[in-house]
């Protein structure tokens, strides 16, 4: 019997797991459930005998890897899957999936709601900042971008987008200004969304040219990974503008220093809770479940990232 392993030091809502459960046994799957667990030796020793694996933020490295003898499937319910070390599970023929798109709308409207906050003051009473009429900036138009467009342009805003692995079509279609060159979405607009992936070529990408050509109430909107801003070239910004702020969902390493110094132009979650609303927390689990036993049953490898 193939054997599932549920493996989330943040479990999912019970609605989740029920439903992880029901999947399972409709296909004739083990689950087993490793939740709220204390080390990486406690998932070493569950994934021995795991043919699949579902998790979260959990890291999945070469060690379990190398453990999980019967391993074939590891699915990250979410978009980004840099916990997972891909090169150790491609080396041993373990395919590697996300979920991507179950989690966009928490995470985009996560996003704009923080923005808000931050124009607003805190809601400390205080007169703040209307959106209606800036210019709002997309880095990379996917399931994240495509719904923050859609708020954006509700709100009244003009909507910019920048991403060389989409189509101009597409973004044009949805009444998005396509700016093939980086450098004029950051230039143009006040406020850019940054929904990078974290890899090699993304790492620090967000830099001192990019930020120090931004309009005048630059605003940069972090829902990625803290990793793809060069947070040296943000603390010189911080110093050398003082109409620029930094939201984000994941709290940069220079977090005590802007703090200290920079009070009022930043937001920063206490954790990252892009995704955490009950509806994400349900899709991206089933979503999960259903691509593994597509995997196992039909050879499925439509969200396959290594």
């Amino acid at each position: 019997m193939t054997k599932v392993l549920l493996a989330t030091v943040k479990p999912f809502a019970p609605a989740a797991v029920d439903g992880i459960q029901d999947i399972c046994s409709d296909t004739g799957f083990e689950l087993v459930k490793l939740e709220k667990y204390g080390s990486q030796e406690e998932l070493k020793a569950a994934a021995k005998d795991a043919d699949a694996i579902i998790i979260r933020s959990d890291k999945i490295d070469k060690d379990i890897i190398d453990a999980a003898e019967n391993l074939k499937i590891v699915v990250r319910a979410g978009a980004g899957y840099d916990n997972v070390d891909l090169a150790a599970a491609t080396a041993k023929g373990v395919v590697v999936m996300n979920t991507p798109g179950q989690n966009s709308n928490a995470v985009a409207e996560l996003g704009m709601g923080m923005l808000i906050y931050l124009n607003r003051n805190g809601f400390n009473g205080t007169a703040g900042t209307e959106l209606r009429g800036k210019k709002f900036g997309i880095h990379a138009y996917g399931h994240i971008g495509k719904i923050m467009a859609r708020i954006a342009k509700g709100l009244g805003m003009k909507v910019y987008a920048h991403d060389p692995y989409v189509d101009r079509v597409i973004i044009e279609n949805d009444g998005v200004v396509c700016e093939e060159n980086v450098s004029d979405l950051y230039r143009k607009c006040e406020y850019v969304a940054v929904n990078l992936p974290a890899n090699e070529k993304t790492k620090g990408f967000i830099d001192y040219d990019l930020l120090s050509i931004m309009p005048e109430g630059a605003t940069i909107l972090n829902t990625a990974r803290k990793e793809i801003i060069n947070e040296n070239d943000l603390l010189t910004i911080f110093k050398e503008r003082s109409d620029f702020r930094y939201v984000t969902d994941i709290a940069p390493e220079c977090k005590e220093t802007i703090e200290k110094n920079y009070e009022g132009r930043y937001f920063f979650t206490p954790k990252k809770m892009g995704a955490q609303t009950a509806e994400a927390n349900i899709n991206a689990g089933l979503a999960a479940a259903k691509q593994i036993a597509n995997f196992i049953n039909n050879g499925d490898t439509t969200f396959k990232v290594n």
